[in-house]
């Protein structure tokens, strides 16, 4: 029996898909896995059992990623699955940021009990009338799954896109509509555009990678749209050059005092991939991912050790080992094995930065004793028996 804890609420239409071989417990310290969106894992004792982590969503900034690869924890997201709920937000801000439509609202809203206000709007909607979108220069910075959905949404509705990724995946590259200008240079973007709409992850050398240096670059009718992470924005040195004029807006979809209230700031609250659809998405893709792990001991989509499947065994065995990254490691496993006479009918071994993962399927039970003998190696931090 698998046993997995939620620490934040996860869309049952993902929790159904675990089978009776599964039960859910409250105390995390109880659990084989555990499933998470927004909820702090830095300071959280996870206790010994879990071996697995699924943030249902695509940024892992609330996990502690090292400490959990340390410890034998695989950390899972789930890439694309809110991808298109983010993309049509980054959309209605394009619309509503050129054309004023909060303005406009707002200006409704604040003269509600004029009598004459179907007359008064006419005169006072030049100052809501803004431009179309169509024809216009969209800079897209980062072309992952959201990126690239809004890329090719982007041109369908006649703007001119420009992309800029210099580590696009392959799939990415095919998914991209060919009428997509590929950017070598990001201040390209900075200084052509219209619209610039930031989607990569949050990392130390992108913190604070639209910065006063990128800002000085921009056209004075630019608008900066942020739904990926607050704090790839120097969000001082924007409020600054708004207020001065030098940027025309800032759309974020995060909420901050630095940001809210402020001149030339559009702001919501983290609306991105809070739809209904998006968190079913995301907890049915974090529900597979714990399975086939737990199951069948294979890795997709994680953050902090490689990729690595060899589908469902069928042989008598499989180990999973999560080790460090280190050169004879493979060697040291098959003589272990080759010692208790066990044969290796069929492995492989993926490495990722300072971290790999090895299966290896066997012809035969593994004992204890086997098992003890691997975890005794050097740089191996977990063994997992699968089967």
């Amino acid at each position: 029996m698998y046993k997995y804890a939620c620490l934040n609420p996860i869309a049952d239409v993902g929790l159904n898909l675990f089978s009776a071989d599964y039960a859910k417990v409250d105390d995390v310290k109880d659990a084989d896995a555990a499933l998470v969106r927004s909820a702090s894992l830095h300071d959280m004792d996870l206790g010994d059992n879990v071996v697995a982590i699924a943030r249902a969503g695509a940024g892992v900034n609330n996990i502690p990623l090292d400490a959990c690869a340390e410890k034998g924890i695989v950390v899972f997201n789930t890439p694309g699955a809110n991808a298109n709920g983010v993309k049509e937000l980054v959309l209605a801000a394009m619309l509503y940021a050129s054309r004023d439509l909060v303005g406009g609202i707002e200006w409704v809203q604040n003269n509600k009990d004029d009598e004459n206000i179907a007359k008064t709007a006419e005169k006072e909607k030049k100052n809501f009338a803004g431009t179309e979108i169509s024809g216009k220069k969209l800079g897209v910075i980062g072309l992952g799954a959201i990126g690239v959905l809004v890329a090719n949404a982007a041109t369908n509705l006649g703007m001119e896109v420009y992309g800029y990724d210099p580590y696009i995946s392959v799939n990415a590259a095919w998914s991209l509509s060919g009428t997509v200008k590929h950017i070598s240079n990001i201040d390209d973007i900075y200084r052509e555009c219209d619209f610039i709409t930031i989607h990569v992850p949050l990392l130390d050398s992108t913190k604070k990678m639209v910065n006063a240096d990128a800002i000085a670059k921009m056209k004075p009718n630019a608008i900066v749209l942020n739904f990926a992470r607050d704090l790839l924005v120097d969000e001082e040195a924007m409020v600054a050059a708004l207020e001065e004029g030098r940027v025309k807006q800032y759309v974020t979809d995060f909420a901050n005092p630095t940001v809210a209230g402020k001149k030339g700031c559009i702001v919501t609250p983290h609306l991105g991939a809070s739809t209904a659809e998006s968190e079913d998405n995301c907890a049915i893709m974090a529900v597979r991912e714990i399975r086939d792990y737990l199951e069948n001991g294979n890795i997709v989509h994680s953050v902090n050790y490689p990729d690595c499947s060899m589908g469902a065994c069928t042989t008598a065995g499989r180990i999973a080992i999560l080790h460090k990254n280190v050169k004879g490691m493979i060697g040291q496993y098959t003589s272990v094995l080759g010692d208790a006479d066990v044969n290796v009918s069929d492995m492989t071994n993926k490495g990722k930065g300072d971290y790999a993962y090895s299966l290896i399927d066997v012809d035969s039970p593994v004992t204890e004793e086997v098992v003890e003998k691997l975890k005794a190696i050097d740089g191996v931090l977990k063994v997992r028996i699968i089967k």
